[in-house]
């Protein structure tokens, strides 16, 4: 219990009618952008926690997190139901090793994400630390449809401001309204996100972030390998670092 504190619901915006996203008031220790920590709410006669990634930059006085709710989800429908003024635990010890620091260097960074494991990359982007290692850097988004594409007014913000910064949307279930359709190993496999961002080959000097569903870290994940691709681990500097979301 000495790790956990109690916070205050600050702002709650809902994107979608499942999406949504909490900024909360805490007192907590320094994080990195990419890590993670864990939200709790007393339920019944225990407290319920789930881990969940900051979106915020580490500069920001106030925590965000991307949240959906999930249909009969045991944490989830009652972080739904929260509301400016309420209370909520928050363990004050951030963790994980999704972090830049970890990363090597490299000409070009692949960001690859599906739903909410976008908020990681955002936190990330605004800390604003990257653009001193890489020379292009590439934000995908797989989504299910087209207004499950949240935090575009940053995203954007990012493109007028670093022009080495390409965004890709990629939608599954209906035709885009921008960038590409299907999932992210489809338009890898297929050619279409080197066309998208106008390179003509993936090479060692890449290096790739994924952070999603496990089906879309594994799958993706085994296609780079196959590409040639190794793991990125402290002992041994590889091309894939990789962010379980669930």
């Amino acid at each position: 219990m000495s790790n956990w504190v109690v916070g205050k619901v600050i702002e709650v915006n809902w994107w979608t009618p499942s999406l949504f996203s909490i900024k909360v008031a805490a007192d907590i220790e320094p994080f990195k952008a990419g890590q993670f920590t864990k939200l709790g709410l007393e339920i019944g006669s225990k407290k319920v926690a789930r881990a969940y990634s900051f979106v915020n930059s580490p500069s920001d006085p106030l925590l965000e997190f991307f949240l959906i709710e999930v249909e009969d989800g045991a944490l989830s429908s009652k972080l739904a139901q929260l509301v400016t003024g309420d209370d909520i635990w928050i363990n004050t010890k951030p963790s994980g090793y999704f972090v830049l620091d970890e990363v090597p260097k490299a000409d070009t960074l692949w960001m690859l994400s599906t739903g909410t494991a976008i908020g990681p990359f955002l936190s990330i982007l605004a800390d604003g630390k990257l653009w001193r290692s890489y020379r292009r850097v590439i934000l995908v988004h797989g989504v299910r449809h087209n207004t499950d594409l949240c935090y575009q007014d940053p995203i954007k913000a990012t493109e007028k401001l670093f022009p080495q910064f390409t965004y890709v949307q990629l939608v599954s279930r209906e035709t885009p309204e921008n960038g590409l359709q299907g999932r992210i190993t489809d338009i890898i496999s297929n050619g279409q996100l080197l066309q998208y961002c106008n390179i003509n080959q993936f090479t060692e000097a890449h290096h790739f972030m994924l952070c999603g569903n496990p089906d879309m870290v594994k799958d993706t994940t085994a296609m780079l390998q196959d590409m040639g691709f190794k793991k990125h681990r402290r002992a041994e500097s590889g091309h894939i670092t990789v962010e379980q979301y669930w």
